[in-house]
């Protein structure tokens, strides 16, 4: 017995030699890049959404207008319905990102009243080229302990991007915050933060789950990216990663942290 042990140290020390290097290799920072893609396409349809109640049929967004305004509005207000659509060709948006095809609402109540439920899904809808589908349930669950207007929000999305042939899926539960502007009539001062837990799988079907550790911050007119907030995933297999958003400076930059080192993604 011993000289079999004695036999298979080698064999052992190599392996958790290499085991050791395959773990301190781990550079991948897709899966942060999807993950901050999802979270940012499905909060973002929402505000285009909100946008869009309180517009009637024929009205130009308003903080969500784009250039040469290519997005028009079908508000049926009688059936709670409305239909937000940017073409079939790419529209280049005041944000920055190509936008094509349909977000649709199906509603009951404004999105200012409590119990008011919003559904959004999705018709051949592309941001930069990714096709978004799924759905995005939206709950108003009234004042909070700090008299701030929260939401829920319930994702299944399914992304496919444009480089892979494979369907990017994710999950999410979130709680949405309205913690700024809620006491003005105009939107450019509102300010959301977004908590809550979620999980997916990439085209390699790889899983991960994430928390939100740190809330989210999305200002609806200030900045058009998540400025503030921190993430802690773990994919299966992998190290975790934590993703930092800033400390509130409007950038399209976020930084992931994988065994003690750090990487930059573009947002």
């Amino acid at each position: 017995m011993r000289k079999i042990l004695l036999n298979l140290l080698p064999v052992l020390l190599v392996s958790l030699s290499f085991s050791a290097c395959v773990r301190e290799r781990d550079t991948d920072t897709s899966l942060a890049s999807q993950l901050a893609l999802h979270a940012f396409v499905y909060h973002d349809a929402s505000d285009l959404a909100d946008d869009a109640a309180t517009k009637n049929t024929g009205e130009l967004l308003s903080n969500y207008k784009t250039r040469g305004y290519c997005a028009t509005i079908t508000h049926d207000k009688g059936n709670g319905h409305i239909e937000i659509d940017f073409g079939p060709a790419n529209c280049m948006c005041n944000d920055g990102r190509y936008r094509k095809g349909k977000i649709i609402v199906d509603y009951t109540g404004s999105y200012s009243d409590s119990g008011s439920v919003h559904t959004l899904s999705f018709e051949n809808y592309y941001v930069d080229n990714n096709l978004i589908m799924g759905t995005n349930i939206v709950q108003n669950l009234g004042h909070n302990a700090s008299a701030q207007t929260s939401y829920s929000s319930v994702v299944e999305g399914k992304v496919l991007k444009p480089t892979v042939n494979d369907t990017l899926y994710y999950s999410a539960r979130n709680t949405i915050t309205w913690v700024e502007g809620e006491s003005t009539p105009v939107w450019g001062d509102d300010v959301y933060e977004i908590s809550g837990t979620a999980n997916g799988k990439n085209e390699n079907k790889t899983y991960y789950s994430m928390a939100i550790i740190k809330p989210l911050v999305k200002e609806v007119v200030g900045c058009r990216y998540f400025n503030k907030g921190y993430i802690e995933m773990q994919p299966q297999g992998k190290a975790m990663r934590s993703i930092d958003f800033g400390d509130g400076h409007c950038d399209n930059d976020a930084t992931v942290t994988i065994n003690n080192k750090t990487f930059h993604i573009v947002l």
